[in-house]
């Protein structure tokens, strides 16, 4: 008689081994999932995603959005990336943001003006259109986006509700002093509305070109202007501050820091010291404090040393620096500054990391 099938494994010890796929090779768990059925449905389960995070803990940054020539475009950023990221219509968007599962893009920048914004979920694929607020005439202007569930950890938050934040800063025409009008409006996907715009005068003009925002806990947003201040807007408060960035950065003809989360969670900034890194944190709202400096010695290109890194993001959730070197594109741990080659350098402007998990719960991949 010809032997009868091989038992099957239990979904539970399935579940053990396939969780247990290093989150940096997605590529892996995809091709373990289609070797049958039943492993695909394990790898589907919603519980298989709160089992990765549980295990691993700070998810991965799969791949970084930037901008190259006023058009984004996805970059892997993991050893084998198990699917392509169809960006949205490179000639209408720029890549602002990218936090809890979702990427923001302010319409062409090329127009007159931002004519409204571009909310996608760059794993399930989901887009939604957000014309820009009615207070917004003109001016420059940037964006970011994050959720609002409750008690929501941010791992699998898809399809929740989210709130986003569009900052402009014009010249204000009936004053007739050197002024300008820093303003902020929220828009909730709760009422599909944007609430009245909290606004902020001044003698500083924000322009926003190359950085990204820092959430810092559930109500306070950070962006750093091109000219070295950093716009707080608090939304519990609906309040708009602005400070300096560290005197050692202030003094320089470049701004060459970026913001960050501080290791207390609140805010902090990484400045580069060429090659290493120093960190700072803000503490009591009032001052810059130096914290640790991370050596990237370890980095090399063909065996010769890293002389010079530049930040170019930081990914929250992973905790993670992006810095770009000659040798490359890397990802740096800021607990363990363990530094992974993400890609290789083209010249990148700023780079926007995307975060997550990959599974199998999202039929709109592209595999």
């Amino acid at each position: 008689m010809a032997p009868g099938p091989p038992p099957t494994l239990p979904d539970e010890l399935v579940e053990e081994i396939l969780v247990r796929i290093p989150p940096d090779d997605p590529a892996s768990l995809l091709r373990a999932s289609l070797f049958c059925k039943s492993w695909s449905e394990v790898v589907s389960r919603r519980g298989f995603h709160r089992l990765l995070h549980d295990l691993h803990r700070a998810p991965p940054v799969l791949g970084y959005l930037h901008d190259y020539e006023d058009m984004p475009e996805f970059i892997p950023a993991t050893a084998s990336p198990p699917f392509s990221l169809a960006v949205p219509d490179r000639r209408l968007w720029q890549a602002v943001d990218c936090r809890h599962g979702r990427a923001l893009f302010l319409s062409n920048p090329k127009c007159p003006y931002t004519e409204e914004l571009l909310m996608w979920e760059p794993i399930t694929g989901a887009q939604q259109c957000i014309p820009v607020p009615a207070a917004f005439q003109s001016g420059r202007t940037t964006a970011a986006v994050f959720c609002i569930a409750d008690g929501c950890d941010h791992c699998h938050c898809h399809g929740g509700p989210f709130c986003v934040v569009f900052v402009f800063s014009v010249d204000d025409e009936d004053i007739r002093t050197s002024e300008y009008v820093t303003s902020a409006c929220v828009y909730s996907s709760d009422t599909d509305a944007w609430g009245e715009p909290t606004l902020m005068h001044g003698e500083c003009y924000m322009s926003f070109t190359y950085y990204s925002s820092v959430l810092v806990g559930r109500s306070q947003l950070h962006f750093l202007s091109d000219g070295g201040l950093i716009l707080e807007y608090d939304l519990a408060r609906h309040r708009l501050i602005w400070f300096d960035v560290p005197y050692s950065c202030s003094i320089k003809d470049i701004y060459d820091c970026n913001l960050m989360l501080a290791e207390n969670g609140g805010l902090g900034l990484v400045e580069e010291l060429n090659p290493h890194l120093q960190l700072w944190s803000r503490e009591a709202d009032v001052q810059w404090v130096p914290g640790r400096i991370i050596y990237l010695g370890s980095l090399s290109l063909n065996g010769a040393p890293v002389e010079e890194a530049h930040v170019m993001g930081f990914a929250e959730g992973a905790n993670v620096i992006v810095v770009t070197t000659s040798a490359g594109v890397f990802s740096v741990q800021v607990q363990s500054a363990h530094a992974n080659k993400g890609c290789d350098d083209f010249g990148y402007g700023n780079l926007i990391p995307i975060v997550g998990y990959y599974t199998l719960l999202y039929p709109k991949l592209s595999t």
